[in-house]
């Protein structure tokens, strides 16, 4: 079984810039493809970035290229999403996933809140 926790999330203005991070523990996460995932107020959850087994392959949702960044660190079972540039609708839960391969996620973390103020 795997566990994953968020940690980072908070209030910020916009244009600001938060870096969220997602540790895993019970599996090294170098064996998962990993990603994230939000859900804002009175939206369906949609994916926001996910990053292959690899490293060298990174994919993105069109709203947030150019401003997020998804990374990882396997030493650290640790996958960071950094995101700048941060927008009103950027507002959501923020949930990190885990998965044999990107787009089949079985593992998903409670979530952290990411609030952007105008």
């Amino acid at each position: 079984q795997v566990q994953l926790e968020e940690s980072g999330g908070g209030l910020v203005q916009a244009g600001g810039s938060l870096r969220l991070s997602c540790a895993a523990s019970g599996r090294t996460s170098s064996t998962l493809a990993m990603g994230w995932f939000r859900q804002g107020p009175g939206k369906e959850r949609e994916f926001v970035a996910a990053i292959a087994r690899s490293s060298e392959t990174t994919f993105y949702t069109d709203s947030v290229k150019g401003r997020f960044t998804i990374s990882r660190d396997n030493a650290k079972n640790t996958v960071y999403l950094q995101m700048n540039s941060l927008k009103p609708e950027d507002t959501a839960v923020y949930y990190c996933v885990g998965g044999l391969i990107v787009g089949k996620y079985v593992y998903w973390g409670q979530g952290t809140q990411v609030t952007v103020s105008s």
